[in-house]
C-alpha cells in the first residue's frame, strides 16, 4: 500500500471516489493507479475488503449491475466524508505531492536511459567506425602480401624464362659444332665441291629454319633432345646415301 493511505486513509479516499460517482471495485483500482501514474496498483485484495467493510458500517451501498456491483455512497458515508473534509484536504495534498515525486523520479529515470542509451550508441557507432578501419587495414595487408606473391611468381617465371634461354643457346652452340662435324665427316673426299656447297647450303638453311621454329616455342630439354635425335637420324641417312 502506498505510504500515503496509512493509517486508514485510503477508507476515506475511497469515500470521496464513490461520493464522486458510483463505481465498481476495478474501476476504484484503475482510478488509483491512473492518479499515481501506474506506481501503485492496489490489488483486488486491498479494495474489495474495505468495500465490504463501508457497507457493513452503512456508509456505502451496491448494486448489481450487468453482473457487476457498482458502489454508491450513502448519507451516512457524506457525513462522515464533510467532517473529514480537513483531513481529506491534507491527504489531497500529500497525493499532490507524492505524484509530482513520482514524476520527478520518473523524469529522471527517463533521462538516465536515455544518457545511457546515447552513450551506447556512441560506444557502437565508435565500434563500428574501429572495425570498419581494422577491416580495410587487414584488406591493404592482404592484398599487399597477394601483390608481393603475385611479383614472387613472376620473378620465378622470368628466372625460368632465362634459364631456358640460357638452355636452348647451350643446346643451339653445340648443335652447330656437331652438324659441322658430322657434315665434315659426311662429305668429306665424297663428290664434287657444288655438290657439297649446295647439299651444306641446303643444310644451312635447315638448321637456320629449326632454330627460328624452336624459338618461337617453349623449348624444354626433353623436345631439344627428340629434335637432336631426328637431326643425327637425317645426318646418318644422308651419309648412307651418299655413299
Amino acid at each position: 500500500m502506498s505510504p500515503v493511505f496509512g493509517h486508514g486513509r485510503l477508507r476515506l479516499y475511497l469515500l470521496k471516489l464513490l461520493e464522486e460517482s458510483p463505481r465498481h471495485g476495478y474501476e476504484v483500482i484503475r482510478l488509483l493507479q491512473d492518479r499515481f501514474l501506474g506506481v501503485y496498483s492496489p490489488s483486488p485484495g486491498t479494495i474489495y475488503p474495505r468495500l465490504a467493510r463501508l457497507e457493513e458500517e452503512g456508509l456505502v451501498t451496491h448494486e448489481v449491475l450487468e453482473g457487476k456491483k457498482v458502489f454508491t455512497i450513502t448519507d451516512r458515508g457524506r457525513d462522515e466524508l464533510n467532517t473529514r473534509l480537513d483531513e481529506l484536504a491534507d491527504l489531497e495534498q500529500e497525493i499532490s505531492d507524492s505524484v509530482r515525486d513520482i514524476a520527478r523520479e520518473v523524469k529522471e529515470d527517463v533521462r538516465d536511459t536515455v544518457k545511457s542509451l546515447r552513450e551506447e550508441l556512441t560506444q557502437m557507432a565508435r565500434d563500428v567506425r574501429q572495425g570498419a578501419r581494422q577491416e580495410q587495414s587487414q584488406s591493404r595487408n592482404e592484398q599487399r602480401e597477394a601483390w608481393r606473391e603475385q611479383k614472387a611468381e613472376w620473378q620465378r617465371q622470368k628466372q625460368e624464362w632465362q634459364r631456358q634461354k640460357q638452355e636452348w643457346q647451350r643446346q643451339s652452340h653445340e648443335w652447330k659444332h656437331d652438324w659441322k662435324r658430322i657434315w665434315a665427316d659426311s662429305f668429306t673426299g665424297h663428290g664434287s665441291r657444288d655438290r657439297d656447297a649446295r647439299l651444306g647450303q641446303m643444310l644451312a638453311e635447315f638448321v637456320e629454319e629449326l632454330r627460328g621454329d624452336a624459338a618461337g616455342a617453349q623449348v624444354t630439354e626433353e623436345t631439344l633432345a627428340t629434335a637432336q635425335d631426328a637431326l643425327y637420324d637425317a645426318a646418318r641417312r644422308i651419309r648412307d646415301a651418299l655413299r
